[in-house]
């Protein structure tokens, strides 16, 4: 997407059936694992965004055949967990930290050397929370200064399992060590304080790695191999995520979302929606991909605020700008508490939004680990409001979810890196209803 504002206003209430992009977790693992696989694996449904093939690009960097018969589709020509080769130049995860921390697990691993890059967002991110515990698995990666990117990531260094106390509730890490726990000597234990995405872990049983995992563990032994397989990626629930929370807050509207991503770990904001008064329905409940997925139906109901339960938060730390726009349209206060890590995400989220939603008339209260946001509910938005993503996909997102309950026009400036989760999310809001133009 070439577009560097949007012009957002109300729309007419949403209405229709989306099918919105595939989920851009499932996407960046199952490249990453059908390219190590043995034997040739198909995808369908994967995320094409600049996110996902960001790591597409690496793996073709690192040896790998990946044939594009159609869009959303990849071949993926395995070459074996020791058949990677070394890259001539430095490995480009552009805005992808997902890509760029799981990446870094798989390459501690490998004979040679590798240097992991990314945009300016990206070598803004903390990288010491997955280098200093590859570190006591025996690896050698350099950070720039403050332990952000660039990685050095130094090959031939062997590995050896560990037992790791993540005190981050952070699936990336978890699944970084995993990764890197393929090449080591032993067994790779990660414990969790509380139980984040599994993706890894179902991705690599289905490639047939044997692993061992529940909520707040996951185990696995080093010196197996993984097996081509097909894998069918389900719609996001993150970029579904902003359709949700719209059709909730825009009186008329009936939207269906087909084949949404049901993860357990990452279904949060879901149960939180309910919580808030939202009527959402799951129907034609399956599995693609070895995830479960559902559509879902969703229609406008009164919000109302609530103390948002702590447990929920590492199961929906992308969804919290859009639930933020949700709670400055609800009734009374909503308080979301133990979120430190919006603070280190593509922006600073909290301060992001907080400062978006004061632009918009929004009473709120900004704290380290979240905010008290007081609703509007019953009255519109405030408009005539220049809001700054800051480069933040998810934030342009939210606030042309919010437009959408202003009482006039709102601009969203820096929304390019949209393309980077949700390419098409311009056009699709506005097939469903949204007011939402190219500024």
């Amino acid at each position: 997407m070439s577009a560097a504002s949007w012009n957002a206003a109300p729309g007419a209430p949403l209405r229709g059936e989306v099918r919105v992009p595939g989920d851009k977790s499932v996407s960046h693992r199952a490249i990453m694992l059908a390219a190590l696989a043995d034997g040739t694996s198909r995808i369908d449904g994967f995320l094409e965004g600049e996110d996902a093939r960001a790591t597409e690009a690496i793996f073709r960097r690192l040896g790998v055949l990946i044939e594009t018969p159609g869009a959303g589709s990849r071949i993926v020509h395995g070459v074996g967990i020791d058949g990677l080769r070394a890259s001539d130049a430095p490995l480009d995860c552009g805005n992808a930290g997902t890509g760029m921390r799981l990446i870094a697990g798989l390459l501690a691993g490998q004979a040679f050397d590798s240097t992991l890059v990314g945009d300016p967002s990206l070598s803004k991110r903390p990288m010491r929370r997955v280098t200093e515990p590859l570190a006591r698995m025996g690896a050698r990666i350099d950070t720039g200064e403050g332990g952000v990117p660039p990685l050095h990531v130094h090959g031939g260094t062997p590995l050896r399992g560990i037992e790791f106390d993540n005190v981050l509730a952070s699936a990336q890490v978890k699944s970084c060590l995993l990764l890197a726990g393929l090449y080591a000597d032993g067994e790779t234990v990660v414990h969790e304080p509380r139980p984040t995405r599994d993706y890894t872990e179902r991705m690599l049983a289905a490639f047939g790695w044997p692993i061992e995992f529940a909520p707040g563990i996951a185990r696995l032994t080093g010196g197996h191999r993984l097996r081509a397989t097909d894998v069918r990626v389900p719609a996001d629930f993150s970029s579904a995520a902003f359709f949700l929370v719209a059709a909730s807050i825009v009186p008329g509207s009936d939207l269906l979302l087909r084949r949404v991503g049901m993860n357990p770990r990452r279904t949060g904001l879901l149960h939180v929606l309910r919580l808030m008064g939202a009527d959402i329905v799951e129907s034609d409940a399956g599995e693609e991909g070895g995830e479960p997925v559902a559509d879902l139906r969703v229609r406008h109901a009164p919000l109302h605020g609530i103390d948002v339960p702590e447990q929920h938060v590492p199961d929906m730390i992308d969804e919290f700008p859009v639930l933020f726009i949700a709670a400055a349209c609800a009734h009374g206060a909503t308080r979301v508490t133990g979120a430190h890590e919006l603070r280190v995400k593509e922006s600073d989220r909290i301060a992001t939004m907080a400062a978006g939603l004061r632009a918009l008339g929004v009473d709120l209260d900004e704290a380290e680990d979240g905010a008290t946001i007081r609703g509007r509910a019953g009255g519109a938005l405030g408009g005539n409001a220049r809001i700054d993503s800051h480069g933040d996909h998810r934030i342009a997102m939210a606030f042309a979810v919010a437009a959408q309950r202003s009482g006039s026009p709102v601009t969203v400036d820096d929304v390019a890196n949209v393309a980077t989760s949700f390419p098409g999310f311009e056009s699709l809001a506005r097939d469903v209803g949204f007011g939402l133009t190219t500024a």
